[in-house]
């Protein structure tokens, strides 16, 4: 694969080129990083006129003219991680926070932003990658080590719409709100697919060996665990965040992400129940496994009992004593094979009367 740059004014077209031919053209601006194909940084402005400019320079985005607007670092360097010192001036324990992954879902209040640390879910890895927001009364800031297509759906949204004929949309909340409701939605795939496992088990429950069962269960709950500890600290954050005094008085949005909080109430029982479900699989087997054990225990050992006396038997004219006189009888080898015949037919119709063959 090679990049070819040609400059246009002050914009720059960017061809990604591969054996079959041209692959991509990305027009960009001067102060927008490219790599391996990758935009690193880019930047767009939401004019007073709800118009949307895309591609515009850093420097530019306190400019009178826009009303807010948002900056992506998607696999930024080092270089271009240190903007959001050198440029935005963010507090240290954020920045932090963005460069030293993994960390828990959170919301961190400053003096004029919201710093906000949210997971998105890889629906076949479960794999998390962390996402960080600063949210300011003019900018929204997202800062990702990898690229996420929710991320990239909720640019080329934004970039597309023209006018909001909603108020609230047109602030940092709204971008903040879509891209939290992407991440939110990318959940609800990682769960059905944990359920339908846990359907397909509970069917397959008496055609697997217990021990293969027992290696699915807790398969099952590893993977709920991980999913867990996404969704719980999520939920926490949207809680915090409704409850917080910077959405407090604006109905719409306190709407929209009430909304996102009950899609994460609803994934926290449904994670729960399944939890429940798998511990119940667990302990099914178990008993199962002990009551197959039991059952095995039980034919031993009547098979050990039916023996005990025919052994005390062979044992006792095995002797080879020379003062025996039952050795003499000329039908004492027959009378002892019919007494041995005879004692364990009454000892498994006895057992039998008792119970133990149930």
């Amino acid at each position: 694969m090679t990049l070819l740059h040609m400059r246009y004014g002050h914009r720059i077209m960017v061809m990604v080129i591969n054996a079959t031919g041209i692959d991509t053209m990305l027009y960009v601006s001067d102060n927008v990083t490219v790599q391996g194909g990758t935009l690193l940084i880019r930047v767009m402005g939401i004019t007073h006129e709800h118009k949307v400019e895309g591609d515009i320079p850093l420097e530019r985005i306190h400019d009178t003219k826009y009303a807010w607007s948002w900056v992506d670092f998607s696999v930024p360097s080092d270089e271009e991680a240190e903007k959001l010192d050198s440029f935005f001036g963010f507090h240290p324990l954020a920045i932090e926070d963005c460069l030293l992954v993994l960390q828990r879902p959170k919301i961190d209040y400053y003096d004029d932003y919201q710093f906000l640390v949210l997971h998105d879910l890889d629906p076949g890895t479960l794999e998390t990658v962390e996402v960080n927001l600063f949210i300011g009364s003019k900018y929204i800031v997202s800062f990702h080590h990898k690229p996420l297509e929710e991320i990239d759906g909720v640019w080329d949204k934004l970039m597309k719409q023209t006018q909001s004929k909603k108020g609230w949309a047109r602030g940092p909340f709204s971008a903040a709100y879509m891209i939290i409701d992407s991440l939110v939605d990318q959940y609800f795939p990682c769960v059905y697919a944990v359920e339908d496992e846990l359907d397909e088990l509970e069917k397959q429950g008496g055609h697997e060996s217990v021990e293969t069962l027992m290696n699915q269960v807790f398969d099952l709950r590893s993977r709920l665990l991980k999913l867990r500890r996404s969704i719980v600290p999520m939920r926490d954050l949207m809680y915090r965040l409704l409850n917080s005094q910077h959405i407090q008085g604006e109905r719409e949005p306190r709407a929209h992400f009430a909304d996102i909080h009950d899609h994460l109430l609803k994934l926290s029982e449904m994670i729960e129940t399944d939890r429940e479900m798998t511990a119940d699989l667990r302990d099914s087997y178990i008993s199962l496994n002990s009551n197959r054990m039991n059952s095995i225990m039980k034919t031993l050992t009547v098979i050990t009992t039916v023996f005990m006396p025919l052994s005390l038997i062979a044992g006792i004219y095995g002797m080879n004593f020379t003062n025996m006189p039952e050795l003499g009888w000329h039908y004492g080898y027959f009378a002892v094979i019919a007494l041995m015949l005879l004692l364990s037919v009454w000892m498994i119709l006895y057992f039998k009367r008792r119970g133990w063959f149930k």
